[in-house]
């Protein structure tokens, strides 16, 4: 089998379902900001121990560290290897928890979760969505957060489980860790149709022009709005659980719904970028929910910023609504999609206004979406 170091995690298994058990590692977090970085665990030798490497897609984000300098820190008792704590909710969720399988098969109870901080400056600061996501599958079980090199008297380390890439599906095992120990006492509790919005979070932050609009005509349809990240993690799940139609923003709402859905809901994701790549939300809801969601790509345009030029975390889709309002009646979300209007060029101009944005200073279409209305331009007068 080739070594972990070498090969990205896979949901079919290998090393991402390993766990390797170590005396006197040493735990290194990162001492620089980056998207790689150097940090991880040496074991009692040490020889870098690769099982606990953080893998995005085709490559490690954590590689290995240089032994530490100096006196090193000590961990008493039995540690179970959390790897990187994000700040991100989305991140978080798929990258922080990836670890967390281990827990339904230790051989011996654990003192409690090892991470280490994604950005040095963070410390040991934890936020409570980390606190509470952590409290609903291992509670009581106390969290710590190495922000320098620590020797760790005995340390579990178990594969990454989740993530980002092929491993977005994740393993049996962490699959079936989340849906027996994961939030399992929160009832179901709210409407039976749910749209998860991105509209609070404003158009800075990848939202949706127009999502406004959209809100309306679901809430004439039946759909309760919810804002995901004005709520705490029970009531969020609550909701998930109690809904048989959920439509959602892509977006981090997503990834935590997946680890409580069900084969007998039915989800529509409205993307809000253009992407030539799978979309791995899908993925993640597919095999984690046991169903296959409706995705609906369905933007007239993306605005991106002048200075950039392309699409990036800070670009906003502008959505198609006739588009989208006939593909939710033609899967069942909607009664009749047909009377879903488009916005207007005044109705455009005064969400930019809104929000307080410049349109002609700030921001310009997305040359990919303006190619794209000249070549079908051309098309239809050719077929005319």
């Amino acid at each position: 089998m080739p070594a972990p170091a070498d090969t990205p995690p896979l949901p079919e298994g290998g090393w991402s379902e390993e766990i390797r058990y170590l005396s006197d590692a040493t735990v290194l977090p990162a001492a620089e900001n980056g998207f790689v970085q150097a940090a991880g665990i040496l074991d009692s030798d040490g020889a870098y121990c690769a099982h606990g490497a953080l893998w995005r897609k085709f490559r490690p984000l954590t590689t290995e560290p240089e032994p530490p300098e100096g006196p090193v820190g000590r961990l008493a008792g039995r540690w179970l290897w959390g790897g990187v704590l994000w700040a991100h909710f989305g991140h978080f969720l798929v990258e922080s928890t990836s670890r967390l399988w281990a827990l339904a098969h230790l051989e011996q109870p654990v003192d409690g979760i090892l991470f280490i901080p994604k950005r040095p400056r963070s410390g040991e600061k934890m936020h409570g969505f980390q606190t509470g996501f952590l409290d609903l599958i291992a509670p009581g079980l106390p969290i710590r957060v190495a922000t320098e090199p620590t020797r760790v008297e005995e340390l579990v380390v178990p594969g990454q489980g989740f993530g980002l890439g092929k491993i977005t599906a994740g393993t049996e095992r962490f699959r079936a860790a989340i849906h027996s120990r994961f939030a399992r006492d929160i009832a179901p509790d709210g409407p039976e149709k749910i749209y998860l919005s991105r509209s609070a979070l404003g158009l800075g932050k990848g939202g949706l022009l127009g999502e406004g609009y959209m809100e309306d005509l679901l809430r004439a349809e039946g759909y309760e709005i919810f804002h995901p990240q004005q709520h705490d993690l029970a009531t969020q799940i609550a909701r998930y659980k109690a809904a048989r139609q959920v439509i959602a923003a892509d977006g981090s709402a997503v990834h935590l719904y997946a680890m409580v859905g069900r084969p007998d809901q039915s989800v529509a994701m409205i993307m809000r970028r253009q992407s030539r790549f799978t979309n791995l939300l899908a993925e993640n809801v597919r095999h984690f929910c046991g169903m296959t969601p409706t995705v609906i790509s369905a933007l007239r345009t993306e605005w991106v910023r002048k200075s950039q030029g392309k699409s990036s975390r800070l670009s906003f889709g502008e959505l198609d609504h006739p588009v989208i309002g006939a593909a939710l009646a033609r899967n069942g979300f909607i009664r009749d999609g047909s009377a879903w209007p488009a916005l207007t060029e005044e109705d455009r101009q005064q969400i930019f206004a809104d929000k307080g944005l410049n349109r002609s200073d700030e921001f310009i279409e997305s040359p990919y979406f303006v190619r794209q209305r000249i070549r079908a331009a051309r098309q239809a007068r050719r077929a005319g």
